[in-house]
């Protein structure tokens, strides 16, 4: 039978903990693309190939460039989940195994801000960035979830 402090523990941390996965799992997030893409409207399953790397050119015949955030960003965790079905941990013995065959994983950026730059500034370049990130040197080819209460 849990005591009275084991049932307090688990209701703070539920308060606290639950919260924050549901505003991870209900962010929205724009997938932009840099110039050279030449392709402004990709689905789920092209990115899903594009971040796995099982396709490494646009149509232009131009390079793909695809960045990440880092593991543990909430967005980046919505991104794996929503793009590639899993989330990031389970993708570990995928790219060891794409590792192995000479394959290297997307870059890894810290920051929106820093995804942003590389994308707007490297020829072929695709990331995502939160939904609500405002910024005119973006070309949006895509958005997931829900992005109308943001205040552009």
């Amino acid at each position: 039978m849990p005591t009275l402090l084991s049932l307090l523990i688990s209701i703070v941390l539920g308060s606290v903990l639950l919260p924050s996965q549901a505003r991870a799992a209900d962010q929205a997030f724009a997938v932009i693309v840099g110039p050279g893409a030449g392709e402004l409207h990709l689905t789920r399953e092209t990115l899903s190939l594009i971040f796995r790397r099982k396709q490494n050119y646009w149509k232009s015949g131009s390079r793909i460039q695809p960045v990440n955030l880092p593991a543990a960003h909430p967005l980046r965790r919505v991104f794996s989940q929503s793009i590639l079905g899993h989330p990031p941990e389970a993708l570990e013995d995928y790219w060891r195994e794409m590792y192995f065959h000479g394959v290297l994983p997307p870059h890894v950026l810290a920051s929106e801000e820093a995804v942003i730059l590389f994308v707007t500034s490297t020829p072929g370049a695709i990331g995502y960035v939160s939904a609500c990130t405002p910024d005119r040197r973006l070309n949006v080819v895509m958005t997931i979830g829900d992005a109308s209460n943001c205040s552009r």
